[in-house]
This record gives structure tokens, sequence and C-alpha cells, in this order.
């Protein structure tokens, strides 16, 4: 049995653009204390050694597809968000593709009750636009879910959103956040068509990036933010692919004002087009990844601000699905278990330090979707808390990993740091490799 009042001593916290060494007192679900020496009041406080640990806010993903309902061979909110846990998400934002679609509220709601029974991990849910589902739309509480996401380019549950008139009335008619998957339809049918009079199905997986072009992601996000600055609507860009993309968006304002945000995804700034050959179509995500070039801007536009975000896109497929001749292997990959990890393996390699980590992983998805109490260290917010020890080795294999479909694009990397400690809601769910069975998890709610 877990004590209500835990005090983590001796810990290095990150949080809000600094390091500082301090305690923190948690009672409860929530921060009661930070301060440089807090002594435990009673025996009644269960107390942390966290010397030469790090202390990181929890990290809210704003982007998974945990798969259940409907294709939970490949995954479930049950063994993803366990996975997350493990990896240092404490909260997830997950997507509407599933079957059946999550495009009506009931449907949606459906999926908040397997939640509030099964995950690990604080949740929430996007609703998914369609075609004809705006009177939907416009019944969705905005304080209860994350917002709203749209297909512009078909993926993984082929929820297209193609009708120009819908879309505009669509981005009209809604305020909250809409989270938009941009690639242009026709550019990429057309390089499909070309490649397979070329090939056949058995695509050379080199040519995914050139199918699923530079050309396909910048006429369609170009596209949506025009839409956007027309009719007013809050956008979110997801999973940019591209360099040229990155000059769509600023930074000469701050992230709570911007009417327009972008996200990029670990796989397109650990990986690139060289990596194809060794790594086939596990590393086949839409948008794909591409060259060394598109991922140095992405670094730098993620690095001067002008991408805001770093999520997963976490999206299991088997690894039977992912043997398939190109046209037939699915895109996606696990990534929850594993992406704070690797950017912490960037920090060491000096390409982002641990305050900018946790600013795009943990402050930032809190701003741009209003998330209550969460993604700070910070009294009175929740304790949703990470430690992290960054020398601790250890290397990605098939006995440690906790995806259902048991896979990942990283088996066989070492990181040099380790997650110890996860705290959800106040309650240590993970320590040292063993969950610790217990029901911390809670709805996301959000300040609108």
């Amino acid at each position: 049995m877990q004590m209500k009042t835990k005090l983590i001593k001796n810990a290095k916290i990150v949080n809000e653009g600094a390091i500082f060494n301090g305690d923190v007192l948690i009672e409860g679900d929530y921060i009661k204390q930070i301060g440089e020496f807090i002594s435990p009041k009673s025996a009644d406080v269960q107390v942390y050694d966290a010397e030469g640990k790090y202390l990181l806010p929890g990290v809210i993903d704003d982007q998974v597809h945990f798969r259940e309902p409907g294709l939970t061979h490949k995954g479930n909110i049950e063994t993803e968000s366990r996975a997350a846990i493990a990896g240092g998400i404490t909260s997830f934002i997950e997507m509407p593709n599933t079957n059946p679609q999550a495009t009506t509220i009931e449907k949606l709601e459906a999926k908040f009750d397997v939640a509030a029974k099964t995950s690990s991990a604080n949740y929430s849910f996007m609703f998914g636009g369609t075609n004809d589902n705006l009177d939907e739309i416009l019944k969705v509480d905005k304080t209860k879910v994350a917002g709203l996401k749209l297909f512009l380019g078909s993926s993984t549950g082929n929820m297209l959103v193609d009708n120009p008139e819908v879309l505009e009335k669509i981005f009209e008619s809604t305020d909250m956040v809409i989270s938009v998957h941009c690639e242009d339809e026709g550019t990429i049918k057309r390089n499909l068509k070309e490649h397979i009079e070329k090939f056949g199905d058995d695509i050379p997986i080199k040519y995914h990036p050139i199918i699923r072009s530079e050309e396909a992601c910048y006429i369609s996000s170009s596209k949506a933010i025009e839409l956007a600055k027309k009719t007013g609507a809050r956008l979110h860009v997801f999973h940019l692919s591209t360099g040229k993309e990155t000059s769509l968006f600023t930074n000469k304002i701050p992230l709570a004002e911007k009417k327009i945000t972008a996200e990029v995804c670990i796989h397109h700034l650990w990986f690139s087009d060289e990596d194809y050959d060794k790594k086939g179509t596990l590393i086949k995500w839409n948008p794909a990844v591409k060259t060394k070039n598109d991922r140095d801007q992405l670094w730098e536009a993620l690095l001067d601000d002008r991408i805001d975000v770093i999520a997963t896109d976490h999206a299991p497929h088997t690894k039977d699905e992912k043997k398939n001749v190109y046209t037939s292997a699915p895109s996606g990959g696990p990534l929850v278990q594993h992406a704070l990890p690797a950017m912490l393996e960037m920090f060491h390699k000096e390409k982002i330090s641990l305050e900018k980590i946790v600013e795009k992983m943990c402050h930032n998805p809190s701003i741009l979707f209003q998330v209550e109490k969460r993604g700070y260290i910070k009294e009175g917010y929740f304790a949703d808390l990470v430690l992290v020890d960054l020398n601790n080795p250890w290397t990605v294999t098939q006995d440690n990993i906790l995806y259902k479909c048991g896979w990942s694009p990283f088996e066989g990397a070492t990181f040099k740091s380790r997650i110890t400690h996860t705290f959800l809601n106040g309650t240590l769910v993970y320590h040292n490799a063993k969950f610790n069975n217990v029901k911390a998890a809670k709805r996301l709610t959000f300040n609108r």
C-alpha cells in the first residue's frame, strides 16, 4: 500500500527553462510543495531519494494510435499505455481512426469507457471529422475532448476529408483545436501509379519518400494553413516531415497566442532516407521519413520554436503485416516506450537541451491543448512526474519491448538514459522496470 504523502528528495528538477536542485512534496494526487529542502513532517511520508537523477514533468503525447477498438491484434489501450508509462509518457491523446471510427459522440464515449477501465496513463481522445458529420462535431464538449482530427491525406482507416466545401465549413464552425494529417492525395496517387507501372506491388521501400513526396506534404499543409487564416480556425499541423514546410510557421509570437502550430515526431528527428536499406518497411510511416537535409531543417525549426511540439504518432502494426510487399505493408510504428529515451540520447549528442526537451514534450502540449494542471512541475498541479538516470545505459531488445506488436524500430539501439520512476497523479506506477499495478489514470480535462 502506497502512502498518501510522498517526498522526492535531492532531485535535479527540470522545469520552465531551468534546472535546479530541490525536493518535491506530493499529497494525494497533487504537488503540494517544491523547495530547496523539505523535511518529512511525520513517519507517514514515503521518501524517495533522487540523488543524481533528473525529475521531469510527465510527457504529454498529443498523437497516438492505440488501435482499440477493432484493430486490437496490433495493440490496445491497456498494452500501449503501459509501454507509455515505462517510457515516461503519463498522458496521451489518441486518434479516431479505429474500427469503428470515433466520428459520433456515442463511439467516442465508448473509447473513453474502455480507457477508464484499462488505461495505465491519463487519457483523452480526438473526435474524427469526415465529409458528412458536421452535426456531430458541433456536439463535442470542448472541455472534455482534446480536439478534432482531420485526415487531409489518406492513412490507416481511410478517413479522408476531401470535400473542399465541407472542409471550409468545419474550419468555420468550431473553435476546437483542429489537428490535421497533411498529404495531398492526388499527388500521392499519381506518384504511386507511376511506381507500380515500373515495379509492380514490390516497390523498393527507398521510393516511399518519392511517392509520398515533399510536394505532397507542402501542397496540403500550405492549403490547410491558408484555410485556417481565411476562417480564423485554430490549426495544429501534425508530423511535419519536410524542411520546406517549416517555412510556413512562425516563432514571432508566444505559443499561447499562436493560431497555427506544428508538431514533429521522433522518427522524423531520428531517421533519414539513408536508413531504409537497413530498416526497410519497419520505418515506413505516413508522411514518409525523408532526407538528411529535411531532418536537419526540422531540427532547426524545432530549436528556434517554429515547431512547437514533439510527439510519437505511435502506430503499431504486427511484424508480419510490416513484412508485406510495399503496397500492402502498412505505415506506422510503435514509439511510446522509446520516445523520451531517444530524445535524451539527442541531449547526450548535444543536439538539444534537457530544458528544451521538457518544453516540447511536456509544457507545450499542455499549453497548446489547454490541458488542465498537467505538463509542469508546479504546486497545485497533478503529480505526473518522471525520474531519469542519465547514466544508466540499456539496449532495446525483444525481451524488454512492451508493445503488443513485439517489435521496435529502435531494436538494437543502446540508450544512455533510463526512466527509473514514473508517478501518475501522485501514485508510483512504475519503478526500475516493474509496474505497480494500481489504478491511477484519469481522463484529461481542458481549460477552455
